[in-house]
């Protein structure tokens, strides 16, 4: 079932052209130096493509929670989902946005200078001036009232957020959302989902938090339950 991403509605920088990619479950939006409308849809069929003919070769690709061995004859997006969940001990297909966000972002990257792929909340990004992130919390009082702020310099990167109480992807934590900055979309995307997972109430922040710690590769993380919230690493938050 179709459900509109209202948060989309937040976003207004008129340094980008913004255009909607929709392929099945793959909801994209956009931001680029032109309209690259066609050529992202080509990457997402590209990129779907090899994900659903893997998942049908080996079906517990798509339906394991615990990580699977390499396969070195899997194509690029597999491997690096596979290597994103190994690293945080989780399922594969928990990479899958973050995966598609990068991949994609990264193509484009030959045609715009800058580029700002959105996936359900899971985001690629590379800009050549600061640029702020809203965090959307569901329906925590700090929804849509604060944001991180990203360095160029800092790109290109992954902002991905997981929650347990927003959307249909599977946690088994109860955090409103958790964020989580990395140079791999993939990895900060997996990442995100493993913290959360730890997360029931604001007593496990400190549990979430040594453990995102110990992820190499992470840049930062927010976590954010009810009116509560706890921040880690290189993250610089903002009104928003």
């Amino acid at each position: 079932m179709y459900q509109k991403r209202t948060y989309r509605d937040l976003i207004h920088d008129n340094r980008f052209t913004y255009f909607q990619v929709a392929v099945k479950e793959t909801d994209l939006y956009i931001g680029a130096n032109k309209d690259l409308s066609a050529e992202a849809r080509d990457a997402v069929l590209k990129y779907r493509h090899q994900i659903e003919e893997y998942i049908r070769m080996f079906p517990e690709f798509q339906t394991s929670l615990i990580p699977l061995p390499l396969d070195p004859f899997a194509p690029r997006i597999i491997k690096a989902m596979m290597e994103a969940s190994r690293a945080v001990d989780v399922g594969p297909m928990a990479a899958v946005a973050g995966a598609i966000s990068e991949f994609i972002g990264k193509e484009l990257l030959n045609q715009s200078e800058e580029i700002i792929v959105e996936n359900g909340g899971d985001i690629f990004l590379k800009t050549s001036s600061e640029t702020s992130i809203g965090i959307y919390a569901g329906t925590s009082p700090l929804s849509n009232r604060i944001g991180i702020k990203i360095s160029p310099d800092d790109t290109p990167l992954g902002v991905c957020t997981s929650s347990g109480t927003v959307g249909h992807s599977i946690s088994f934590g109860r955090a409103d959302a958790v964020t989580v900055v990395s140079k791999s979309a993939l990895l900060a995307d997996a990442a995100a989902t493993a913290i959360g997972n730890l997360v029931r109430d604001k007593g496990d922040f400190n549990r979430a938090l040594e453990f995102a710690s110990k992820i190499g590769g992470i840049m930062g993380v927010l976590i954010i339950r009810g009116k509560e919230m706890a921040v880690c690493g290189k993250v610089e938050l903002i009104e928003t």
